[in-house]
């Protein structure tokens, strides 16, 4: 079944269209949209000559991209449903932007200590739905892009102009004077290319890039950017990690139209990258580093037994993700499964994969300051529940008797959630950082 959503004269439609599989298409369909789904041609525009049916870029977005519920394309938790201890729902790779919404008060060894929502991600500004720029930081970290700008077009094109043709090459379409007076190099989109599901274009076909994001020549505010980074998803990602991992097969490569990820985050973070003195490097070989990586378990537990409680992980960690060495849809889309089981989709790093960005950070947000992916504010990330019969591991929350620098103001539900859902019994008692999971210094 495809929903296909239909805008115009500030009405919304759904229509459910029954096809079979090869006739489904999403909304975006890796390219421009349904014009009325984010523009009205006949209704007071608040945003200006744009005509969009939000008071900002992405307050268009998240009108279809903040529906209450788990789905594929709900990148944000509404409001009204995350009440004091509850978390945002979503469990995209990228994050919930209601994190930002979720703001923490505790004491630490007598000192009050305010966790404000803003610090766990990348603030959008969308006041359609609670959303404001970061008032801490007028720009981004290391950079210069103005954060009263921000949106999700920052990152993201929203009218998918940019394809990857059957020779794996990344080329931009779109329209006269926005190539430097020329109309782009083009082949007509046939679906996306975001998934190890995906349509493998033939010659005379594209299909959309990864996520829609922008590419080679792209100017957003002060930024331009080199490229469009590789990656494989599995056609199933907002999902629990309770049983099995979801894994995203992020690559490595910086030709054809395709960048390093770490790269493309230093269009508008270039100081917090490893051309700067002092920052941990990025889009760098794991080399050595992938011995730990591989046989890491737990704290204390170099074993390599992912059995027991630890069956639901291998050597890989969707917590801390390792780039693939090759930009190849065909080669990375092997590694991508939701619910990843065998031996190829939880396999670890090889010396020459690589670490980014994307292996410490979430693209939108998390539950965690700094949109890390695991909690760095505290010693342990997992404590010992001694009531219980069977003294095992719990996540440490404000109701379940935790001590406080290592609850951090959460609820077990919210500490569970930031995680994935996944037990904290697949790391075991008092788990450190998961630094770790490369370095092994615990």
């Amino acid at each position: 079944m495809n929903v296909t959503i239909i805008r115009g004269l500030g009405a919304t439609f759904v229509v459910a269209l029954v096809a079979a599989a090869s006739q489904a298409r999403a909304f975006h369909s890796g390219g421009v949209a349904e014009c009325g789904g984010c523009h009205s041609m006949h209704s007071p525009d608040p945003a200006g000559s744009a005509l969009l049916v939000g008071t900002t870029h992405s307050s268009t977005c998240l009108e279809c991209h903040a529906q209450a519920g788990r789905s594929s394309y709900h990148v944000k938790t509404p409001t009204a449903g995350m009440a004091a201890g509850v978390p945002p729902v979503n469990l995209t790779p990228g994050g919930d932007f209601g994190w930002l919404e979720k703001d923490y008060v505790f004491v630490v060894s007598g000192s009050t200590v305010h966790e404000p929502g803003r610090e766990h991600g990348h603030n959008v500004v969308a006041p359609d739905f609670g959303l404001s720029a970061d008032p801490s930081n007028a720009t981004s970290p290391g950079g210069s892009f103005a954060a009263a700008e921000l949106s999700c077009v920052s990152c993201h094109d929203m009218h998918g102009q940019y394809r990857r043709l059957s020779s794996g090459y990344i080329v931009r379409g779109g329209y006269y004077g926005q190539l430097g007076g020329a109309f782009g190099a083009t082949a007509p989109i046939v679906g996306s290319g975001s998934y190890s599901t995906s349509t493998n274009p033939i010659a005379g076909q594209a299909v959309g890039v990864y996520r829609l994001l922008w590419g080679a020549g792209a100017t957003v505010g002060p930024v331009t950017f080199g490229g469009v980074p590789a990656a494989v998803a599995p056609a199933t990602y907002n999902r629990s990690e309770v049983t099995s991992q979801t894994r995203v097969s992020y690559g490595v490569g910086s030709r054809d139209g395709i960048e390093n990820w770490g790269t493309w985050c230093a269009t508008c973070h270039d100081g917090m990258h490893s051309r700067g003195a002092g920052v941990h490097p990025v889009d760098r070989q794991v080399g050595g580093d992938r011995l730990v990586y591989n046989n890491y378990v737990s704290s204390g537990d170099l074993s390599a037994d992912f059995t027991g409680d630890h069956a639901a992980q291998g050597p890989y960690l969707s917590l801390v993700p390792i780039l693939k060495n090759d930009q190849g849809w065909a080669a990375l889309r092997v590694y991508a499964a939701a619910g990843a089981t065998t031996s190829t989709e939880l396999s670890g790093a090889a010396p020459q994969d690589n670490v980014s960005c994307l292996s410490c950070h979430r693209a939108h947000a998390s539950g965690f300051p700094f949109m890390l992916r695991w909690q760095m504010e505290g010693e342990f990330i997992t404590v010992a529940d001694t009531l219980a019969e069977g003294y095992q591991a719990i996540w440490p929350a404000i109701d379940n008797g935790a001590p406080p620098e290592f609850a951090r103001g959460r609820t077990e539900l919210e500490q569970r959630t930031a995680y994935y859902e996944r037990p904290a019994a697949a790391f075991g008692i008092y788990q450190r950082s998961l630094c770790n999971k490369c370095h092994g210094h615990d």
